[in-house]
């Protein structure tokens, strides 16, 4: 959230021409150059600009005012807001200082191996690089392929942990659902499997072949031998 002096050039014409601050007090406390405000008082600078009250916009007290009027070293302090202003949000690359921008081919290596799922407009916005940087270390053609080490960008510096975990999240969000994986067949469970009757081989689906060893009743054998003997003899007398 915000808390800067709004119109820094209309405030310190209102104070040069209103209090009897100094013109360094003037310049810290609307960021401006001491030469600047002394142009200001002069007319030489901030023609046609219209002084603006800051007691109004309640960015400054009338005690802060007579304070620093009082003490020459008084260094006026801003009156906190009543209502925060949120600050712009960042357009394009994030900056990345000149002493990290070494490290960003690490931190691209290790979200492009952890992160798959980030895009490369994400992964620029978190550490302030270029697309085409981006597909170098993914398809290591890199310059320095064989030199990188994948390294988290939160401990490298380039990004806040809460920024990392939007990204991801936005990331997972916007996936498009896959479908889930076709499986083949399965065994059975031992529940279901252990009344089955086990056959030769193992298949459970042919019908088991009668044993070889079932009991024969050998006088029903017999009986039925001399039933066709007899009628064989009673035909041959019948010729």
């Amino acid at each position: 959230m915000a808390n800067q002096l709004l119109m820094p050039k209309a405030t310190a014409v209102w104070l040069v021409d209103n209090t009897g601050l100094t013109f360094d007090q003037i310049a810290k406390f609307c960021a401006l150059h001491p030469l600047e405000v002394k142009a200001i008082a002069d007319e030489e600078a901030a023609q046609g600009i219209k002084g603006m009250d800051p007691v109004t916009t309640g960015q400054l007290t009338r005690e802060e005012i007579a304070r620093g009027e009082a003490d020459p070293a008084h260094a006026l302090k801003l009156s906190e807001p009543k209502v925060r202003v949120p600050q712009a949000k960042r357009k394009g690359p994030r900056y990345t200082p000149v002493s990290k921008r070494q490290d960003r081919p690490n931190a691209i290596l290790w979200l492009v191996r952890h992160h798959p799922e980030l895009k490369d407009a994400q992964i620029s916005r978190l550490v302030g690089t270029t697309k085409n940087t981006i597909e170098q270390v993914r398809n290591r053609t890199h310059w320095n392929s064989a030199n990188l080490q994948p390294v988290d960008p939160v401990a490298l510096g380039l990004c806040s942990q809460i920024d990392l975990d939007m990204e991801v999240q936005k990331a997972a969000k916007n996936a498009p659902a896959t479908a889930p994986a076709e499986t083949g067949d399965t065994l059975l469970p031992a529940s279901q499997t252990q009344d089955m009757p086990v056959f030769e081989g193992g298949d459970t689906h042919k019908p088991a072949p009668k044993a070889d060893d079932e009991e024969i009743d050998a006088d029903a054998v017999f009986a039925r031998l001399s039933a066709l003997k007899k009628d064989d003899d009673a035909e041959d007398k019948g010729q």
